[in-house]
């Protein structure tokens, strides 16, 4: 569904977007993992491992990053208000860039310990840490399967499935460190293990965190050529320049688009702008482009024209 309004030379076009509900997989991620990070605490204890509490904890902080990206999910499908006019998508943006903060803070810390323990080996009970770390595997790697279809799409699914992707390699390491540890008893391929994949994880989630950043900023989304938009909108027939082209990303999945076009010939009309609105959408994924129209025909020429003014 789509409507299309005009006055006073602007025009508007929204398209309905639809977006898939990650509710459920939010919620089994969010359950699973916290039966995990319960189990995996209770064998740390009983073990006396520091490195299964100490993975529990980073889970946990995993669980509270899902709860966070469902929480953006949910708000971001809240209705426009007076105060808050594009309602509340840009949380998923918000929320995307605290979990890649997140997680480059966290794998920092897995780092940091496993620089100590190379410093400094501790007896490790490989065997069975090996066990309870397979089981991990499972349980991030179906949370993650949960959220690979949106990854593309979504930055904010995204950053879920890396969070989940992350934990499933490192319990996969875990187990790798634990059998090697079980068969020759070099403690010190625990850590070794740890620096190779937390250097994996930022290596995977580097792109993640710039394009959370470039999004916070109201950069053009990766994927959009803002200069074959450009070159789209001033070939457009009838249109003698255009200025104030401006593209950023609503949410994590939305993007919008505002530009002043000089048409000397006047106001196309609704429904031609309604046909550039689904050209703007068909070719470039933009869903919400608002079209102001100026007859360039006066000394008052639009203050925005100058390329350097916002």
């Amino acid at each position: 569904m789509a409507h299309t309004h005009a006055h006073d030379g602007h025009a508007h076009h929204h398209h309905g977007h639809r977006r898939r509900d990650y509710g459920r997989a939010f919620a089994v991620g969010i359950g699973l993992n916290l039966a995990y990070v319960a189990a995996e605490a209770a064998f740390g204890v009983l073990l006396g491992s520091l490195a299964l509490l100490a993975d529990a904890g980073h889970k946990l902080g995993d669980v509270l990053s899902l709860a966070l990206s469902w929480g953006a999910a949910l708000l971001s499908r809240r209705r426009p208000s007076q105060r808050f006019t594009y309602g509340l998508r840009s949380t998923s943006i918000l929320a995307a860039l605290a979990n890649a903060i997140i997680l480059l803070v966290v794998t920092g810390g897995i780092a940091w310990e496993a620089i100590l323990r190379l410093a400094h080996p501790e007896p490790v009970a490989g065997g069975a840490v090996a066990w309870v770390a397979g089981v991990g595997i499972l349980v991030n790697g179906a949370t993650a399967l949960m959220f690979a279809r949106g990854r593309k799409r979504d930055l904010n699914v995204r950053s879920a499935f890396l969070h989940m992707a992350a934990d499933a390699l490192v319990a996969a390491g875990v187990v790798a460190a634990g059998i090697a540890i079980a068969l020759t008893g070099l403690a010190w391929l625990d850590p070794a293990v740890g620096l190779v994949v937390s250097a994996i994880i930022v290596y995977g989630a580097w792109d993640l965190v710039r394009e959370a950043m470039r999004l916070a900023l109201a950069a053009v989304p990766g994927g959009i050529d803002a200069a074959a938009v450009r070159r789209h909108l001033a070939a457009y027939p009838g249109v003698a320049a255009i200025h104030d082209l401006h593209i950023w990303g609503m949410s994590t999945t939305e993007t919008a688009l505002t530009c002043h076009l000089v048409m000397p010939g006047g106001h196309p009309g609704d429904a031609a702008l309604a046909a550039l609105a689904d050209e703007l959408e068909a070719r470039f994924g933009i869903h919400h482009a608002t079209l102001q129209i100026e007859l360039g025909d006066s000394a008052d020429a639009c203050a925005l024209t100058p390329e350097h003014l916002v």
